[in-house]
């Protein structure tokens, strides 16, 4: 009888932990996408960031509303401390998608090697195809780096 519970246990336990992941994906995810980064640094360690996004903005209730660049320990880097996000996005873009927006003045430590750009939407949040940017990685695909200089 033990065993039988055990056994029933552990195939519960199995059903449910398989159906966590697909619970835990369908909330949440967002579907703002940043597909490409260009940062410039415009004076020593002060950069700036254009964003391409790409989100199906729908209208006034669900668009992309904003993007971050974060640094390796989770500080977000904004202009305005009052700001929510690094580029608040002030309106949809329902008929130009993707679009690319800019954020200047953005002040990154020069011990810092790589920074995320994470887009958000009004409905799903965070949760979008992020871009990771690496300083010491002029060129990819997916960001260009461009230094004082070089």
């Amino acid at each position: 009888m033990l065993v039988r519970i055990s056994l029933g246990m552990l195939f519960v336990s199995i059903i449910l932990f398989s159906l966590t992941p697909t619970l835990a994906n369908s909330i949440g995810q967002g579907n703002a996408d940043v597909l490409y980064v260009r940062a410039v640094e415009t004076e020593k360690n002060v950069w700036t960031f254009h964003v391409t996004v790409s989100h199906p903005d729908t209208g006034w209730k669900d668009y992309a509303d904003g993007w971050d660049v974060v640094l390796p320990d989770n500080t977000v880097l904004k202009t305005n401390a009052s700001d929510t996000f690094t580029r608040v996005l002030l309106h949809p873009h329902e008929t130009e998608q993707p679009f690319t927006r800019s954020q200047r003045n953005l002040k990154i430590p020069a011990d810092v090697t790589t920074v995320r750009v994470r887009a958000h939407d009004m409905i799903d949040g965070f949760g979008g195809k992020e871009v990771v940017v690496d300083f010491s990685n002029f060129e990819t695909k997916y960001y260009k780096v461009e230094r004082l200089g070089k």
